[in-house]
Parts: structure tokens; sequence; C-alpha cells
């Protein structure tokens, strides 16, 4: 018996390399064995049984083609930040892709609070995971001090990088920590204060963007990850800290909450570089607040293990399949 074939759409190939990218060659990966895989950027009307798209506006040309060519075939709809945070609020093609859609996936847990109502029944969460670190990079941590702070992300305006600064200027005054920030220079004006900060705080280096490698071996020595963003869909960079066994420390966006769960001990207010700096002083203070966010971050992690992703998505698209056709 023939493969259903699957059409995955995503904007953005492997010359982009970004999250889109990533998401979806390692669910062509994981989705490959019951179903054909055609990845692709654009659908152009190649034979295929059912569609799966991420991007709710920058595919909604082929969500729409796709709609209008073989309606009885079904659509699954991936959400990103963006879809979830702005467009899908704004945007009349974002607005008729999430209509098109028998299935909308979720990549964490409160995503489905930020659809609109007539729209939620739809949603399935599908957490993202990794792969385990090679064992030659997941040596042990060294024990503090100094305790080791990782920030991971670009300099932009959705990073929030200022909060963090804002935050390691309360810790000045003492020592006992280290923070390496990598991240490329998106924001020129965001760069010239990252190059100017170690002679106020020479704990603090920014490292520029590293090798995806590289970053994730520096996750396995790092104490603390500080994520302090402002809009985020589902920071695989979050997903990535918890499975190498390192606690973080991340704004109450729903995003960030939807991975570490509304319990997590380790929030705090976006844009409020004290309370990042009280979570930050009781870390040094206290090791039994480090043990505490360690032990929270672990039990999050089983939620992010590739099998799990796999068998969501492979249930949900074979129940489409099985779905009555109009």
């Amino acid at each position: 018996m023939s493969r259903p074939r699957l059409c995955l759409v995503t904007p953005a190939l492997a010359a982009a390399n970004n999250g889109n990218w990533h998401t979806a060659s390692r669910w062509a990966r994981m989705l490959d064995g019951p179903f054909d895989v055609l990845l692709t950027d654009h659908w152009r009307g190649e034979p295929a049984d059912v569609l799966l798209a991420l991007h709710a506006r920058r595919s909604a040309d082929s969500i729409a083609a796709w709609a209008q060519a073989q309606p009885d075939r079904p659509i699954a709809l991936a959400l990103t930040g963006t879809d979830l945070y702005r467009d899908i609020h704004v945007d009349a093609a974002a607005q008729r892709s999430l209509a098109l859609a028998a299935r909308l996936v979720v990549l964490q847990e409160r995503a489905a609070d930020d659809l609109p109502a007539e729209h939620r029944g739809k949603a399935v969460v599908c957490f993202p995971s990794v792969e385990p670190l090679p064992e030659a990079a997941a040596a042990e941590r060294p024990a503090p001090p100094p305790l080791r702070l990782l920030m991971v992300g670009h300099l932009r305006a959705e990073k929030d990088p200022a909060t963090a600064w804002g935050a390691l200027r309360q810790l000045a005054g003492r020592g006992g920590w280290a923070l390496d920030h990598l991240g490329g220079a998106l924001d020129e004006a965001l760069a010239r204060q990252a190059r100017a900060l170690p002679a106020e705080l020479p704990a603090y280096r920014w490292l520029g963007a590293l090798p995806h490698a590289q970053t994730r071996e520096r996750m396995a020595r790092a104490h603390l990850l500080v994520h302090p963003s402002v809009i985020e869909g589902a920071a695989t960079v979050i997903v990535e800290a918890v499975a190498a066994g390192a606690p973080v420390l991340a704004s109450r966006i729903p995003g960030n909450v939807g991975l570490l769960g509304a319990g997590y001990p380790g929030l705090f207010e976006p844009g409020d570089a004290a309370g990042l700096a009280s979570l930050l002083s009781e870390c040094l203070d206290d090791p039994a607040m480090l043990a505490a966010l360690s032990e929270a971050a672990a039990r999050r992690a089983p939620l992010f293990e590739p099998a799990r992703e796999q068998a969501t998505l492979r249930a949900m698209l074979a129940d489409l399949l099985e779905m009555p056709r109009p």
C-alpha cells in the first residue's frame, strides 16, 4: 500500500537557516516513513494528500490555492509567534488561513488562549524538541562560583537585552557571576551598547553569533539561561537549555510561560530589570534557589523529547486523513 503524501510548506528553506526552517526540516525527518514528504517553500500544485504549512500569513497563498484546487483534502497550519501575537489579529490573509485549516498546530500550552474563540477547538499542542547533546558536549558543569549565566538571542528589540543589562548593573557591586551573551548584531544601537558594557561590567561578554553546536555546548556548561524577550512564540533556546539541564530565568510572556509552566519559579515581568536582578541575587545568595529552578526545569524536560513531538505530529495527520471528506 502506498504511503500518503504530505506537502510540508515552510516560508524559509535551508539557506535562511532560521527557526521556520529548523522546525520544518525536523518535522520532515520525523514524518518520513508513514508519509512521503514533499518539503517546499510553496505549494505549486504537486499531488499530495494533506498539507502542513508553517506561518499563517507567509504561507497564505499556498493554503488558499490548496483549498481552492482540492477542498476535500485537509490542511494543518502551524502557527509561529508572529502569527499568534500579531498577524492573525490584523492581517486578512492570515485570518483566512486560520479559517481554512482543519487543525492549528501550536508549540506551547498557552498558545490556544491567543486564538480567536471560534478556532480554539482546532488547536493541537505540539511542543518542540531537540536531540540530546553528544556525550562529549554534555560534560558536568563546574560548581559555582562564578555563577555562569548565558543569554542567547540576536541584538534586537524583541529580545530586550536592555532589561538584562539593567539587571546586571544592579549586580555590579558584587562578584560571583559572569554572563556570556551570544547573538548577532541586528540592531546597531544595541550592538554599540553591548560593545561598551564590559568597560562598566567586566563580568559581561558579548561574543556575537556562534555556530549552533558551540551555543549548545555553552548551554551545557551554564548554570542559568537568562531570556528577557518581550515577544516570543516558543523559544527554541528555552527548549535547548532545559534539555541541556540549564534552568531558565525568563520573562512572564505567554510564549515563555507556555513552555515553562505558570508555576515555574524563575519568571519575572517583561521589562522588569529589578525583578530579574532580584532573581539573580537569590540564585547567588541561596543555593536552594538554583536547585529549585533546576528541579522545576527538569519536570518540563519530558515535554521536549523528540519521541513526543513525533508521536503528536503523526497522530494529528493520521486523524486528518481519516476525517470524512465533503
